[in-house]
């Protein structure tokens, strides 16, 4: 039930197209070579006062990841206000699901993380909002019984980190492409994240990845990150970043926007055993 109104709140801001009128399946779009997803972590300040501006004036679709964790309630200086959030859905991005205490979800057990993101839907609702659909997992932490979390709180799709198919020192890495027929939509791989090691070759690499039938999901945070040096992206470099999208004729859109492309209810049996196999196909390349 709840996967159904989050798939009706999708029909009503026009994102979910059908065949015909009453149509019980959807009509999905080929998914193009260079399709991208952008994804923002942590409303960072700069999500509103910098970076929307940016993907506007290029006409791309993003998602921006609320949690009111982190510094969130304490230094408006460094992190968005609910206004600024509110602006950001008004200027037609995504906002997702963070989490309201930005824990990692193998800290704290499927009851509690259901809690937590509704208190994030509470507050979406409180902004006129809509309840999102999609969610990420604070830190990149996961496991089985989150998946099965938000599995049972409605959510379509939530996007991972890079591990542990690639080794991840904590300030960028490349990643998985993600593959719509093999991943779990619950378990969806980012095929980059920006920081001190990842540039513009990275990025690159990663539109690159995005052809036949795969998917190039990249995560931002502050532009700059004004908290966390670690995952910072120069605004320099990112305008550079968008520019080669735009070159490159990408087609990028918010995570939401993957159900043009993807049927969230076709999954694996086990939502892990892709990545098993990724690391095992992964291992035997390297032999």
């Amino acid at each position: 039930m709840r996967h159904l109104a989050r798939l009706l709140t999708l029909l009503f801001v026009s994102f979910y197209s059908y065949s015909n009128v009453g149509a019980e399946e959807p009509k999905l779009q080929p998914i193009p070579d260079r399709l991208v997803v952008l994804t923002f972590d942590d409303a960072n300040k700069s999500d509103r006062t910098f970076v929307a501006d940016i993907l506007k004036k290029h006409g791309f679709g993003a998602t921006f990841y609320v949690s009111e964790g982190l510094g969130f309630l304490k230094n408006k200086q460094h992190y968005t206000t609910w206004d600024e959030i509110r602006e950001l859905h008004e200027m037609g991005f995504e906002i997702g699901n963070h989490t309201q205490h930005h824990r990692s979800v193998t800290s704290i057990n499927g009851e509690q993380l259901k809690e937590s993101v509704r208190h994030i839907e509470k507050r979406c609702q409180e902004n006129n909002i809509p309840v999102p659909v999609t969610f990420c997992y604070p830190g990149f932490g996961h496991n089985a019984e989150a998946v099965k979390a938000l599995d049972e709180s409605g959510f379509l799709f939530a996007r991972r980190g890079v591990r542990p198919e690639w080794q991840d020192n904590g300030e960028g890495s490349r990643g998985p492409a993600y593959d719509p027929q093999v991943d779990h939509p619950l378990l969806i791989p980012s095929t980059g994240y920006d920081g001190p090691d990842w540039k513009l070759d990275d990025l690159k690499w990663a539109v690159d990845q995005a052809r036949d039938g795969k998917i190039a999901v990249l995560c931002f945070h502050g532009v700059p990150a004004l908290d966390h040096p670690w995952v910072n992206t120069d605004p320099k470099d990112f305008e550079i970043y968008m520019q080669y999208l735009k070159d490159k004729q990408c087609t990028v859109i918010a995570l939401r926007d993957l159900v043009k492309y993807v049927d969230p209810q076709q999954r694996p049996a086990d939502p892990y055993a892709p990545i098993r196999q990724r690391i095992e196909s992964k291992k035997r390349s390297s032999e």
